[in-house]
């Protein structure tokens, strides 16, 4: 059995069609065929498959795509991109050496969109609970946190 849902993905009203127990994530990476969202740990813990839906961070590898409504605003990393390409965050992690191997990228810019959603000027502490549920393995966080801090 699959279910239909009609949402806006990345800017765009989608119709999804995908079984009720699917996990989000592999809808989104196989039937939408947006790869910038990572698995990780599959459990919640890592942040490397995060999306916004509803303007909120959620895991995507813990939530079913039947638990999406019609209506849902979903942004993936790949609806991080204006019309000129990379957004001022985006570039700025690419300024900073904030992206090495890739893996959590996707989850930080996620999360720090939505810090920055409602917090326009986050102090490092903020920046540092903000992103607190991503886990990267390369950076140590700090050019991380440099690359956020600097478009506050």
């Amino acid at each position: 059995m699959k279910v239909k849902r009609k949402i806006d993905l990345n800017g765009k009203v989608t119709t999804i069609t995908a079984s009720p127990v699917a996990r989000l994530l592999d809808v989104v990476r196989g039937d939408l065929k947006l790869t910038g969202t990572k698995e990780g740990c599959g459990e919640g813990e890592c942040g490397a498959c995060s999306v916004l839906l509803n303007n909120e961070v959620i895991d995507s590898c813990l939530v079913l795509f039947g638990q999406l409504r019609d209506g849902d605003l979903l942004v993936t990393v790949e609806g991080l991109e204006n019309k000129r390409g990379l957004n001022r965050l985006q570039r700025s992690f690419v300024k900073n050496g904030a992206v090495h191997c890739g893996a959590c990228i996707p989850g930080m810019l996620i999360a720090a969109t939505a810090l920055l959603k409602h917090n326009k000027t986050p102090s490092i502490m903020e920046i540092k609970e903000g992103i607190a549920g991503n886990l990267c393995r390369c950076t140590g966080y700090g050019r991380i946190i440099k690359a956020i801090e600097e478009v506050v």
